[in-house]
């Protein structure tokens, strides 16, 4: 004689502890049939009874997280008895440590970098006296209009202009003076 009803396989828990699954089973919706290792982890850590307590303790929406944690625990527990999830997230933290070190330091080779092409392209091409405030005309070089020496805070810089050499060649300065 065939049962009508239908067969609903026991939950990993109640699988785990060789007891019939009952309907109202408190591990039931949390621990599927496909998951055994999940509830022998947690039944290793923790115990069977303690975690069908803290169940009854919590409202239903809060239950599938806090198994969730217990899972996680109760694996990171298994994988390194002594620090648990602690030493999983303290690598983590070292990581994140390191990796921040590595950021800043690139950040200020950036800069740096930066800072010295900036600073190399304002020597390559620094702008004529009346142009640029605070600089002064040191003098050097007479009427053929290269070859100046401009004074920026200390900072002598030097630069030749293209029309130098032409102007030069044909025996006249800039001022048309031979």
């Amino acid at each position: 004689m065939a049962s009508s009803s239908s067969y609903n396989p026991p939950c990993a828990a109640c699988k785990f502890l060789r007891r019939k699954c009952i309907p109202g089973c408190v591990f039931s919706p949390y621990f599927p049939p496909e998951e055994p290792q999940k509830f022998a982890n947690v039944h290793k850590i923790f115990g069977a009874s303690n975690v069908a307590k803290l169940l009854n303790e919590l409202l239903p929406h809060q239950r599938d997280d806090a198994v969730n944690s217990l899972a996680y625990e109760a694996e990171a527990r298994v994988r390194d008895p002594v620090y648990g999830c602690i030493g999983a997230i303290t690598f983590l933290q070292r990581q994140v440590d390191r990796l921040q070190k590595e950021l800043d330091a690139a950040n200020a080779d950036l800069i740096r970098f930066a800072c010295s092409d900036v600073s190399s392209l304002q020597a390559a091409q620094p702008r004529p006296p009346q142009e640029a405030a605070g600089v002064r005309n040191a003098g050097f070089g007479g009427g053929g209009g290269g070859g100046r020496f401009y004074q920026t805070g200390g900072v002598q810089i030097s630069y030749d202009v293209p029309w130098n050499d032409i102007y030069n060649s044909h025996g006249g300065g800039m001022d048309g003076s031979n």
